[in-house]
C-alpha cells in the first residue's frame, strides 16, 4: 500500500489531479483504452505479469521486466505518462545521501523510486520517501543531485 501511496504521489507531479489508489483491478484488461495497451505492448515487448487498474485519472500497468518490477502511467486518452521503479536508496549518489542525511537529521529513509517520463525538461528523477516518529515527508531528487523537498506524506 506504501508503494501505491509513494507512486501515486509521484504521478501527481506530472498531472492535473492526485491518483487515487483506490482503482478498479483489471487483470483481463477490459476497460484499458487501446492506445494505452498498444503502446505498453509496443513499448515493453519483454513484460510478464502485467496487471492493468483503472482510477479517475489514470491506468496504469505494473509488471515484470527482466527480473525487475516496474509501474507504466498513460492518461485516460492512453497516452504515455511515466515509468516507476523501486530502486535501493544505497545506490544513490554519495553526494545525495549526504545531502539528505545532513538536512533531515534522524529520518530514516523507507523508499526510493525512480520516475521516468517523456519530457525533456526533466526526463528521470528520484523521490526518496523519508520518515521521523509521526512525520514523513517525499523528496525530490534531480538529475544534477540536487534536493528539494517535495510532498508531506504525514
Amino acid at each position: 500500500m506504501k508503494k501505491l501511496f509513494i507512486t501515486a504521489a509521484i504521478a501527481t507531479l506530472f498531472s492535473v489531479a492526485a491518483f487515487a489508489g483506490n482503482g478498479k483491478q483489471n487483470g483481463d484488461e477490459d476497460n484499458v483504452t487501446y492506445n494505452a495497451l498498444n503502446d505498453f505492448k509496443a513499448d515493453f515487448k519483454s513484460a510478464d505479469n502485467a496487471v492493468w487498474a483503472i482510477t479517475p485519472n489514470f491506468q496504469k500497468v505494473s509488471f515484470t521486466e527482466n527480473n525487475k518490477d516496474y509501474t507504466a502511467f498513460y492518461n485516460l486518452d492512453g497516452d504515455y505518462v511515466g515509468l516507476t521503479q523501486n530502486i535501493n536508496y544505497r545506490r544513490m549518489p554519495l553526494a545525495v545521501r549526504k545531502k539528505i542525511a545532513d538536512n533531515y537529521k534522524g529520518y530514516k529513509v523507507m523508499d526510493a523510486i525512480k520516475y521516468i517520463t517523456n519530457t525533456n525538461e526533466e526526463p528521470t528523477v528520484y523521490f526518496v520517501d523519508i520518515q521521523k516518529n509521526n512525520s514523513e515527508v517525499l523528496l525530490k531528487v534531480s538529475a544534477d543531485n540536487s534536493v528539494s523537498f517535495f510532498k508531506n506524506v504525514k
